[in-house]
């Protein structure tokens, strides 16, 4: 849709106490915070269930009465639950059982990666078994028309459009899987807020040009640029079963065991980073929105309970540096592309390549092309995604955003 189909205009300054600007300050939470000095608590054990319960239980959820509250997890792909890519259906069922039990208007919304439909994602990570029988509404925040978000101090985007429910509801409450992320370091609970963005304008923070004056790259400025105004009013960071490598969906699963609560995201968000054996300083968007005053990331500054959780801290294997696909007999050619065709290609290659490559009547390798930064392509070249699109007369080409995997190999068969 263009912009013509908005017909709402959030300003991030707005002061109607029912306003997407009031909520998304950090200081508007309800729930209490001190935000010189912010609480996270934390539970570890072999059940989802009671350990988020128990971390809830250390949060005043009394502020939530009568209220609307949007749990958004992690259900961006379809994903079975164990795998690491998705929110654990017990942490859900638990975040549900809780706000509910203080009078709370409870339902759970995403707005997944382009090809994906929520209701699946839903019911194949097992977050449907657990709705439904709660008679908890699943939304696809992606039906409904977008708000647009103002964003005044923004660096590398000034507006954002936002799935409506984002205005609607009276909390928002991010419960997102503890992973680390091919192009942003890790992916918690300040960056789960980006599937709160309308369709395909997710792409759209991926494909910012370099910004001048500026050393990090444009994707970890926007994430930054809209934390200033899509912040959660809670945190649950599900580490039952996290992700290390190449995350968010192409590593591999790491089962750790915790779920962690608090009011600031950005400090809840760095002691989910000191479990996994990193600093929040070299999380470029974490430390950027720390410095700009959205949250805590000095653990120093952090008041973590119970204190003993370096016993559960498990280092995560981080993605590469410079990230490269590289799969015997392919030559795979990247440039600036993001992560779902990233993540789409290796998994398609891991389960089809050998395949492909045995089909094959001649040794050459396959050339492959994602992103959108190619400026020449060799003749023959399989574009993949529709940022190849202009080079599609050099081979075949087939679009998506991300095209899924049985889509690829249709094109290698055809």
């Amino acid at each position: 849709m263009n912009e013509s189909h908005c017909d709402n205009v959030v300003s991030s300054s707005k002061t109607d106490k029912d306003g997407i600007g009031d909520r998304a300050v950090l200081s508007q939470t309800p729930f209490k915070l001190d935000r010189r000095h912010p609480v996270v608590f934390w539970a570890s054990g072999d059940n989802p269930y009671e350990n988020t319960r128990q971390g809830l239980s250390q949060i005043d959820l009394s502020p939530s009465k009568n209220k609307r509250v949007l749990l958004k997890p992690n259900v961006g792909r379809c994903a079975q639950a164990g795998t690491g890519i998705t929110t654990h259906p017990e942490v859900v069922a638990a975040a549900i059982d809780a706000f509910r039990e203080c009078g709370a208007e409870v339902a759970v919304g995403e707005s997944p990666i382009t090809g994906v439909a929520a209701l699946d994602a839903f019911e194949t990570s097992g977050i449907a078994a657990i709705a439904n029988p709660r008679d908890c509404r699943l939304i696809d925040m992606d039906v409904r028309r977008y708000v647009t978000v103002v964003i005044p101090d923004g660096a590398a985007i000034k507006s954002l459009k936002v799935c409506r429910e984002i205005e609607e509801y009276d909390i928002v409450v991010s419960i997102p899987v503890m992973k680390t992320h091919m192009h942003t370091g890790v992916t918690l609970s300040v960056k789960n807020m980006k599937g709160c963005l309308w369709r395909r304008s997710k792409v759209e923070l991926h494909m910012l040009p370099q910004l001048s004056g500026y050393d990090d790259k444009p994707l970890d400025i926007a994430i930054a640029d809209m934390s200033s105004v899509l912040r959660p009013d809670l945190s649950i960071i599900d580490g039952t079963i996290g992700m290390e490598g190449l995350g968010p969906s192409a590593g591999r699963a790491k089962a750790l065991g915790v779920v962690l609560v608090g009011v600031d995201a950005f400090a809840t968000d760095s002691v989910a980073c000191a479990m996994m054996g990193i600093s929040a300083d070299d999380v470029p968007h974490l430390r950027l929105g720390a410095e700009r005053g959205y949250g805590v990331t000095d653990l120093a500054s952090v008041d973590i309970h119970p204190g003993n959780w370096k016993d559960v801290q498990d280092p995560f294997a981080l993605p590469p540096k410079e990230l490269s696909i590289e799969f015997s007999g392919f030559t795979i050619l990247d440039r600036q592309s993001c992560s779902a065709c990233q993540s789409t290609l290796l998994m398609f290659l891991k389960k089809y390549g050998e395949q492909l490559r045995e089909g094959r009547s001649d040794d050459k390798e396959i050339t492959i092309a994602i992103g959108k930064g190619h400026e020449y392509l060799p003749a023959g070249t399989f574009c993949v995604g529709n940022c190849t699109a202009r080079h599609k007369s050099c081979g075949i080409f087939l679009s998506g955003c991300p095209p899924v995997a049985s889509e690829i190999l249709s094109m290698f068969t055809q």
